[in-house]
């Protein structure tokens, strides 16, 4: 694509918005993690990269960024409100440049370009994320945005695109530069989505998990960084204002081969080779196609309602967790386990459950934490609280749920359960025209079909839409309830439970335990079933439940 782009006189860049790390076995299943992915994304010419708050969870992440993304990038990463303690020297310092300005090689648009994160609170305590409110006052950052000398500000962060984060910076901007073309680039919200600030300043997000390759093309930038006799523009370009507009590129190689015009036998190179024998040596050093068992249908995240025989969390609820969630200590206690449905990333497809499969799953470290002898009474309620979002408990309970990448309000199927945790609504629906098979030979591939703030023609290829539902929160499992007679399968009520959850949560636990009047702390935690992570509970019940050959 760059060979293509300096043929036609053009410049083409390469951003990334964070949340490189967790969520394939290829990260995930290394010691140290990150062990082979280093050198593999070192290998990409990125030209604006920031970090995400997946990096921040863990000191050992973050001083990764540091010591090894940051210089692999040099000055092309950006961190504009994040800072580190230096492992060597414990002073707190930038993890990278606050911003940079450069000019593009093929038709001198003179670029500041910024990297931001949202406002993230849950990041272990070597790095500081400054509130963005904040940043936008500092002396550097009005000093970068009042230089004239520019023609477009590139602002890429892991943050939505109508945020007060990011509004805030626009309007910092604005208050300075009035008509200089900005172009957002956002994150963390795992959408295809398109944002207009004005008639000069969009944004753009490119949906989740490297499924999506979002394109922004901006055509009738000034170019003040090239002598006008260099620079060859028809003269109704330069007198008419940017042109913005977007492609959503599904990543695969048809997609590929359709844009840089070539196929199979022209498109790889020899550099693309030898990255993916990395990736191959990796996949091989880490034994990641190893099954432990195979998967005898299909299970969703957000495909299938909850609950539902083809949900993956009514699977986790009725079948793995009941057997697993036990503590030797604590085995002849009756429990209630909290799961948040954010923990699991991806869905099971039907056939060989792998060890990347795992990862993909379920990619993070958490362990499980209780609190003991908690009234019964006062448990059944916490399940309410933490799937009802109360405002004035939590401030950000994103990360708590697995959010669909389509849950409008008006267009993502509900059933009664599902409905009444209805996250918030996002740009994107279904496009009923263009599924419509008789405008078609051959039936359309499910997929991605948005709508945005550009309209609905963003899809680079045209699929069938996708009913996607929403999920709660979190979901809970009863283990060790006895029944209230012999022929009866409703369990009976226990006096008191251990209180069970995933690490990850405690907080909100606290918190809702608080909110209904207890005194819970900290301190009245333990850690259950040590040494197990949600990702080895489920690899372990595939491989017990699941042993046939696919």
């Amino acid at each position: 694509m760059r060979e293509k782009a300096d043929k036609e006189g053009v410049d083409l860049l390469l951003v990334d918005t964070g949340d490189r790390i967790e969520g394939n076995g290829l990260y995930d299943a290394s010691d140290p993690k990150g062990k082979y992915t280093q050198d593999i994304f070192r290998e990409q010419d990125i030209d604006v990269i920031c970090i995400g708050n997946h990096e921040l969870y863990k000191k050992s992440s973050s001083e990764n960024e540091y010591l090894s993304t940051v210089p692999n990038f040099k000055d092309n990463y950006l961190a504009s409100n994040l800072d580190i303690l230096d492992p060597e020297s414990g002073d707190r310092v930038p993890l990278a440049p606050r911003f940079k300005k450069f000019t593009t090689k093929k038709q001198g648009v003179r670029i500041v370009a910024f990297g931001f994160l949202f406002d993230f609170t849950g990041n272990a305590n070597n790095t500081f994320v400054e509130k963005v409110e904040k940043t936008v006052r500092q002396k550097w950052f009005r000093e970068a945005i009042h230089d004239r000398d520019v023609d477009l500000f590139l602002v890429a962060g892991h943050v939505l695109l109508d945020s007060p984060e990011y509004n805030a910076i626009y309007k910092a901007i604005r208050e300075t530069q009035w008509d200089t073309p900005i172009q957002f680039f956002g994150g963390h919200t795992h959408v295809r989505d398109y944002f207009k600030y004005d008639n000069k300043a969009y944004g753009l997000e490119s949906g989740r998990y490297m499924e999506t390759i979002g394109f922004m093309s901006i055509t009738g930038l000034s170019t003040g960084g090239k002598s006008q006799s260099h620079v060859v523009q028809p003269a109704d370009m330069l007198a008419a204002a940017p042109k913005f507009s977007r492609r959503y590129i599904d990543n695969n190689l048809y997609s590929f081969h359709h844009h840089t015009s070539l196929n199979s036998s022209t498109f790889s190179t020899p550099h693309g080779r030898n990255v993916s024998a990395m990736i191959a040596s990796a996949r091989k050093a880490l034994n990641l196609d190893h099954s432990f068992g195979c998967a005898p249908t299909d299970l969703w995240t957000n495909r299938a309602p909850f609950p539902s025989e083809n949900s993956i969390f009514t699977w986790l609820q009725e079948q793995v967790f009941p057997s697993t969630i036990s503590d030797p200590a604590r085995e002849n206690h009756p429990r209630l386990a909290i799961f948040n449905t954010g923990g699991i990333r991806f869905d099971i497809i039907q056939g060989p459950f792998t060890i990347d499969t795992t990862y993909s799953v379920s990619p993070f470290t958490s362990g499980f934490r209780y609190i003991k002898d908690v009234p019964y009474t006062t448990a059944k309620k916490l399940i309410t609280i933490l799937n009802q979002e109360v405002p004035q408990l939590f401030d950000s309970p994103y990360d708590l749920a697995a959010r669909a990448p389509e849950p409008d309000e008006a267009h993502v199927a509900t059933s009664d359960t599902a409905h009444k945790y209805s996250p918030r609504a996002v740009k994107q629906v279904p496009l009923s025209p263009l599924s419509s098979n008789s405008q078609h030979e051959q039936p359309l591939i499910p997929g991605y079909t948005t709508t945005d703030a550009g309209g609905t023609d963003g899809d680079d290829t045209i699929h069938a839409p996708i009913r996607f539902y929403r999920v709660p929160n979190v979901f809970e499992t009863r283990v060790g309830f006895s029944s209230t007679s012999s022929s009866s399968d409703d369990p009976a009520e226990p006096e008191m439970v251990d209180l069970v959850y995933v690490d990850f949560i405690q907080r909100y636990v606290l918190l809702a335990l608080e909110f209904l009047g207890t005194g819970y702390k900290e301190g009245d935690t333990d850690v259950y079933m040590e040494g197990k992570t949600m990702t080895e509970v489920i690899s372990g019940w595939v491989e017990e439940n699941w042993k046939d050959d696919c």
